[in-house]
């Protein structure tokens, strides 16, 4: 349609206004032709929304809303023109060797991958070089219809979308090539320990425990318990688990930290209010090329299992401790009737541990040592308050408080806070980003 009115502008002089007509007709029902997907597509608008009060900044950057965006710096969208130059061109170098015939399957199954990286980015390549290029006809038909005003009001308007179009997108694109953790992409195992609090903090081990294995199943994710220490009470002492699903590790990786409960216990007779700790590390899991483990480098210990659970408990030998002899950690688990699935576990949390201190070791500047990570159990080191006198849970990295701390604790209101932390990481990102440029 644009293409037929810069014609009939070049053969007349003039649009009829007829045509205008038609050509208004054609664009009111295809006013998004240009976007050709929905921005709910990228971001859950209703989650986001959760952390518009407190992160105006976030919102600016990546709201669904139809708000006009910021412009991006000149320098930043050079440095970016630059690598979507650079993928562009290894996409097309990458289409080219698959199909070559004597490609070897090895090969193939390498360039395939890599190729298969690069196709959603791809996608929004495509989408803003089909914009630039309809801001350019817009921007041609305005130049050569300057007598004939209300084509040119209508193509600015036309340029004003585009435009917005364009910031959308150039954003998107923004997001997808700032740097990511390999270890998103991964399961995680999840630990909780009680900290300061005594038996208040076991029992609120076991809530918080609780609540992932409900946030878990809500997500579809499979929730595999490791070993559960059990206090006097029925608490937990210590608890772990195996997390398994798509992005596990990235979503819960903010969760590690102090957790403070501020709540009358079970045993407080007075009706006290008091204050406990649980700390909890997230740890993504090891694959067996990640992490090689030597036979004359573990110290494996059998003993009798502790605890409720019949006939085999303190009969067999079921319980398995694992020493690590060279880095020192140690790994007991005993949920297990057998000890081959006892052991099996245990190697599965050491492989988690190992690796994460050498991810550590690796890219320190990303990532903290694991007991910088769940810090000493101190009541003073939180990350995230559970107020049940005032019915609030707040996070104190992004200041975001939820008033409904039932439905956190079943796992329904845990978005809001990894939403918002998830969306912080990303501003961190675009910041260092664009601090590189200078």
């Amino acid at each position: 349609m644009i293409t037929m009115m810069r014609n009939q502008v070049r053969s007349r002089g003039v649009w009829r206004r007829s045509q205008i007509f038609r050509f208004c007709e054609w664009l009111i029902p295809n006013k998004d032709f240009k976007y050709g997907r929905s921005p709910a597509d990228y971001v859950n608008p209703q989650r986001l929304a959760t952390a518009t009060h407190s992160l105006p900044i976030l919102t600016r950057f990546f709201s669904t809303t139809t708000e006009p965006r910021p412009q991006l710096s000149p320098d930043l969208i050079k440095i970016m023109e630059q690598r979507l130059f650079s993928i562009e061109n290894r996409t097309s170098y990458l289409q080219r060797v698959l199909n070559q015939p004597e490609l070897s399957p090895h090969e193939y199954s390498v360039a395939n991958k890599e190729l298969r990286k690069l196709r959603d980015v791809m996608q929004l390549i495509t989408e803003l070089r089909a914009i630039q290029k309809e801001m350019a006809e817009l921007e041609l038909v305005i130049s050569e219809c300057r007598d004939d005003k209300e084509m040119q009001k209508m193509a600015f308007e036309e340029l004003s979308q585009a435009t917005e179009g364009e910031k959308r997108l150039q954003h998107l694109l923004l997001k997808s090539l700032l740097p990511k953790d390999d270890a998103d992409e991964r399961n995680c195992i999840l630990e909780v320990r009680a900290g300061t609090g005594g038996e208040e903090a076991s029992l609120f081990a076991m809530d918080i425990f609780k609540m992932y294995e409900k946030y878990s199943l809500m997500k579809g994710w499979k929730f595999e318990v490791l070993d559960v220490a059990e206090s006097d009470l029925k608490g937990y002492k210590e608890a772990s688990a195996a997390v398994s699903g798509p992005s596990v590790y990235g979503n819960l990786k903010f969760e590690s930290g102090i957790h403070r409960v501020q709540r009358v216990p079970a045993t407080e007779k007075s009706g006290r209010v008091h204050t406990s700790a649980v700390s909890v590390a997230i740890l993504p899991q090891a694959d067996q090329v990640d992490v090689q483990l030597r036979n004359e480098d573990l110290k494996i210990d059998t003993y009798r299992a502790g605890g409720a659970g019949g006939q085999h408990v303190n009969t067999t030998n079921s319980a398995v401790r694992i020493t690590h002899i060279p880095s020192g950690l140690t790994v007991s688990i005993q949920d297990e009737r057998s000890q081959h699935m006892n052991k099996t576990k245990a190697l599965k949390v050491l492989c988690a541990k190992l690796f994460e201190l050498e991810r550590c070791r690796i890219q320190s500047s990303r990532s903290k040592l694991r007991s910088e990570q769940i810090g000493s159990g101190d009541r003073s080191e939180r990350i995230r308050t559970y107020n049940f006198p005032q019915g609030r849970v707040t996070d104190h990295r992004v200041g975001i408080t939820s008033h409904s701390i039932d439905e956190v604790l079943q796992g329904d209101g845990l978005d809001s806070f990894i939403d918002a932390l998830l969306l912080q990481q990303e501003m961190d990102a675009v910041a260092s980003f664009s601090s590189s440029l200078a």
